[in-house]
């Protein structure tokens, strides 16, 4: 397969794909309705719990039909979103959150505190942020149908920030019925008290989505700020359209068929800007991280010197030349906290070189006593940027020796193949390539990313290593932002020594979408539905 993007898709090409957008699309698509906007998505939706999925459709889809107790504002600051009042004992040890008025499940069941005790105990089984909690809590029970307490053993002044961050998994709260579930068995239900519920009966899995305007909604009264404020919902429905290929996707927003392309591939970023009826607009102005994650708990990586070997190969600028091939908005990074973080900091990362090292690569994964087993990289065939770098990835382990096996897959199926454990002949993996949110970089508590627990609070590959994890539990008692800026330097220092993961570069990703539609919300991690509109 080659590693280039498509030979470089041609302008006459996508062009030439707007006048023959197929029939089957056209048919899909009714005519312009003010009171509808239809999103493209590159990716199936093929799990309904947020819990159990970090991918991108299963995360807009929480964070449409349910709600979240505190949001962050545009400032990432936590304000009250479900809870109506809230505050803290004098010795900071018993917090009291009381639910506001109006808050409704969609089959029109009040909202209760044991919901959202269920839902905090059940995110706490693979949040890092709620396993602190519950090692910190006495006891977290309702007191009455609308107000619950958290009692601490000892103070937690970044409580609220907890319950509140975005980064996967988000605090999105659930029925109890549905959070009383082990956070390992799937909630299929779509059952949320959020501004949208989920329309079943008109889902076409593959193809379409459609989520309604909940009219029982009751926003709160400010404005719309980042994740926060009043969730004003101003059309009656969102349509999902799954369009895999970018070219038919391009072709659809040139044509109208559908309003909004969430993140767009930069080759074809020319083509949009010149076009008049489009907008190419950055709502994460943070950006992404791209980056590699190896499988711990099965050979070669479960040697840390075939991860050393892995880390020293990589050659970023190669990697962003083809997966985000656009300089304008990439960037080499080398800090375990991202570009732009408070935290950023160039602690023991000597092993960058420009055009990687593949000798010391080499010699490192004959230092690992790697044999020639076989290691197979998840590539995902409907996701470009992925599957570009997955191709490049082979190819370069190939040239140091390594039996490096490609394994095309459609995205939905990545994100349910990463969670095996086994080994590659019961369905396993060893490699694959995904991106963090810059943002979320920054605070290694609730991201999960950063955490090297090895068990269910670390991110898919379930990296571990003790001395790193003493540190990074030690940030949500540490008070002040010099404190935590060196206590993020030893953390990095030892991160890159174990290499829980390697980093590929950062990229921005505007969106497109059409003139008249408006109202669009920046936010890192999630794409909001609510406060949009069409002219």
């Amino acid at each position: 397969m080659t590693i280039s993007r498509r030979n470089v898709i041609k302008a006459g090409a996508a062009a030439g794909a707007a006048l023959s957008i197929p029939s089957v699309l056209r048919a899909q698509t009714p005519t312009a309705d003010a009171q509808t906007i239809r999103m493209r998505l590159s990716s199936d939706l093929k799990v309904l719990d947020p819990i159990v999925s970090s991918s991108g459709s299963t995360m807009n889809y929480a964070n449409s039909i349910y709600d979240q107790l505190f949001a962050l504002d545009s400032k990432f600051m936590p304000q009250p979103q479900m809870v109506g009042n809230w505050g803290a004992s004098g010795d900071k040890k018993t917090y009291t959150f009381e639910l506001r008025d109006g808050l409704l499940w969609h089959d029109d069941t009040p909202v209760t505190a044991a919901d959202c005790v269920a839902s905090i105990r059940r995110w706490a089984e693979v949040s890092p942020s709620g396993k602190l909690i519950m090692e910190r809590a006495i006891n977290i029970s309702a007191k009455d149908e609308k107000t619950f307490t958290i009692v601490l053993k000892e103070p937690l002044p970044l409580l609220p920030n907890l319950l509140a961050d975005v980064s996967w998994p988000t605090l999105f709260i659930m029925r109890e019925r549905d959070a009383s579930r082990p956070a390992s068995d799937r909630v299929s239900s779509n059952i949320g008290s959020g501004p949208f519920k989920f329309n079943e009966a008109l889902a076409k899995p593959g193809a379409s989505y459609t989520f309604e305007r909940n009219k029982k909604y009751v926003p709160r009264q400010e404005p719309a700020d980042g994740m926060a404020g009043g969730k004003v919902v101003k059309v009656d429905r969102v349509v999902w359209n799954i369009i895999p290929d970018e070219q038919t996707a391009l072709a659809a927003l040139q044509a109208g068929e559908v309003d909004w392309y969430e993140r767009v591939p930069a080759d074809l970023l020319p083509l949009i800007a010149s076009d008049p009826n489009l907008v190419l607009e950055v709502l994460d102005k943070a950006g992404q991280d791209f980056a590699l994650r190896f499988n711990f708990l099965q050979k070669p990586f479960d040697n840390v010197k075939a991860r050393q070997a892995v880390l020293h190969l990589i050659d970023q600028e190669a990697f962003l030349a083809v997966m985000h091939p656009d300089p304008k908005h990439t960037r080499v990074v080398t800090s375990i906290f991202g570009n732009n973080t408070p935290y950023t900091n160039d602690a023991n990362t000597t092993w960058y070189k420009k055009g990687g090292n593949p000798e010391k690569a080499k010699q490192l994964f004959k230092e690992s006593g790697y044999t020639g087993e076989k290691i197979v990289v998840m590539s995902p065939t409907d996701w470009p940027p992925y599957e570009h770098g997955s191709q490049l990835l082979v190819a370069t382990l190939r040239k140091i020796g390594v039996n490096a096996e490609l394994a095309p897959m459609a995205w939905a199926e990545l994100a349910t193949r990463r969670g095996n454990k086994g080994p590659i002949e019961n369905g396993g993996w060893n490699m694959f390539i995904t991106d963090f949110s810059d943002y979320a970089l920054g605070n290694p508590l609730s991201n999960n990313v950063l955490s090297a627990s090895g068990d269910a609070t670390s991110y898919y590959g379930w990296p571990q290593n003790d001395e790193y994890e003493t540190l990074r539990v030690k940030w949500a008692d540490v008070e002040t932002l010099e404190a935590r800026q060196e206590l993020a330097r030893k953390m990095q220092s030892i991160w890159w020594d174990f290499v829980g993961d390697v980093r590929l570069g950062q990229f921005v990703s505007p969106t497109a979408h059409t003139k008249s539609l408006t109202g669009l919300i920046g936010m890192p991690e999630f794409a909001p539905q609510w406060n949009m509109q069409k002219a």
